[in-house]
């Protein structure tokens, strides 16, 4: 069974904080957010890959494009749903 890559949660919550800046800059917020919104969804499917990479870049781009959205935490509730809701192998010892 090959195991999968869960991204570390520092690094979840730091792009989504990257999201977030754009409320920083009034005006030029929005502009920031057409530029950032491919970034996170590349990052976020590279960063997760397979299905939860595919619906949550896509989740992603729509999120960041959208005004007054951006404060969903999407990179962080996909760590969550990573690491808290994915199946644990037959044996394993929960941590």
């Amino acid at each position: 069974m090959e195991k999968r890559y869960t991204p570390n949660l520092w690094l979840c919550v730091f792009l989504d904080l990257v999201g977030c800046a754009s409320y920083a800059i009034p005006v030029l917020g929005e502009v920031s957010d057409v530029v950032w919104a491919p970034i996170a969804a590349f990052i976020f499917y590279r960063m997760f890959g397979g299905t939860l990479g595919s619906f949550g870049s896509i989740f992603t781009f729509i999120e960041e494009l959208f005004p007054g959205t951006d404060i969903i935490p999407s990179f962080t509730l996909a760590w969550v749903i990573r690491r808290v809701f994915a199946p644990q192998p037959k044996g394993a010892v929960s941590r």
